[in-house]
């Protein structure tokens, strides 16, 4: 356990998004892991020099996934990725808030996965170089308690993941100290394979307990992280509640504003329906004009009118007069005329009546 203490699993980014995993049964839907977008993060144990993903929703781990060279993440809409972990017989999926943030988890998987690409090359190569001395050593080869390292003693979590030989050191250690007593040892087949299941008991309570730690680890430091989310939260929540209260304690003078804009918009409504009925009262006296305006243009026509038959008038009434003087002169001519013939017919009749004067004193003295 002492060895162990040294593994630093840091937190090295981290985003928020909705959690799903893909229906045992059917292989196609999509089931919901989180009731709520949860905090998903990018581990890096410098210790082992390998990559998870890491996502809890409360005291639940809901994403607990080792990165290798052989995963993919697909991004199969502008806001959601997935990704197969064969290790953990399933498929997940995350849905983001934005394309960026989608994008930004994506290009961190590949970073991380190109990384484990290179550790695994690396830890593969230290392998080689440290069972190659095992083999020249017939010691080695021959002693119960040293085992070649293999694929099994590196793995841990259950998850498989490809270690450096780091790993095992307590192992090793176990095996520093129990190495003086192998001489003794090797002429008792029952005593060897004694210690070699001590030994594997050993080992495999160690890789138990390395996983729980790493698991603890892992807890502790996504507590950490909500609860520093909690604080700022709660920093965020205080503020508001201050500026509430900043803001409640200009109450009065809000209502006293809110009166004062209450009597200026009555007043402005006052002010309106007046203009309005003055605006009713202007368009009916236009109507009037417009009413005037037509009698006007029908008594000037008809003044026209009477001009114009006043003119035919005065005209008939100065032919009149001209033809009243001309029959007043004809009269006058015909006056004298009568009278003339008048005097002729007076003098004639006188005439007569001397000549029946005449004739009756013959008729008389005959």
């Amino acid at each position: 356990m002492g060895s162990n203490s040294g593994n630093q699993e840091q937190p090295i980014y981290s985003t928020r998004a909705h959690v799903f995993q893909i229906d045992p049964n059917t292989k196609k839907n999509w089931m919901p892991t989180s009731k709520h977008a949860v905090t998903v993060s990018y581990f890096y144990d410098s210790t082992r020099n390998v990559y998870r993903i890491i996502s809890l929703d409360g005291s639940k781990a809901i994403i607990n996934s080792t990165i290798t060279p052989n995963m993919t993440f697909t991004k199969t809409s502008h806001k959601f990725g997935q990704w197969a972990d064969s290790r953990a017989n399933t498929v997940y999926g995350l849905g983001f808030s934005s394309e960026h943030h989608l994008a930004k988890f994506a290009e961190k998987f590949a970073e991380y996965k190109e990384a484990a690409r290179m550790a695994k090359e690396k830890s593969l190569e230290k392998m080689e170089l440290a069972s190659s001395p095992s083999q020249e050593s017939p010691a080695d080869i021959h002693s119960p308690l040293t085992p070649p390292v293999t694929a099994d003693l590196c793995r841990i979590n259950g998850t498989g993941d490809d270690v450096t030989l780091s790993d095992v050191s307590p192992n090793s250690m176990l095996q520093s100290d129990l190495s003086p007593t192998t001489p003794t040892l090797a002429h008792s087949p029952a005593t060897n394979k004694h210690w070699e299941a001590e030994l594997a008991a050993l080992k495999s309570n160690n890789a138990k307990l390395t996983a729980a730690l790493l698991e603890s680890t892992a807890n502790v430091k996504q507590w950490k992280q909500q609860l520093a989310a909690y604080q700022d939260e709660a920093e965020r929540l205080h503020k508001r509640v201050s500026e509430l209260e900043s803001q409640s304690s200009q109450t009065n003078v809000i209502k006293s504003q809110k009166t004062e804009l209450n009597q200026t918009i009555e007043e402005l409504e006052c002010t309106l329906k007046a203009k309005e009925e003055e605006m009713v009262r202007l368009k009916e006296e236009v109507e009037n004009a417009k009413q005037l305006q037509t009698q006007k243009d029908e008594l000037t026509k008809k003044l026209e009118d009477t001009d114009m038959r006043n003119k035919e008038l005065e005209e008939q009434l100065a032919d009149l007069e001209q033809r009243l003087e001309s029959s007043q002169v004809d009269q006058e001519s015909l006056r004298k005329n009568l009278k003339t013939l008048l005097e002729i017919l007076d003098g004639k009749i006188f005439e007569l009546t001397e000549l029946r004067d005449n004739l009756a004193k013959l008729i008389e003295d005959s």
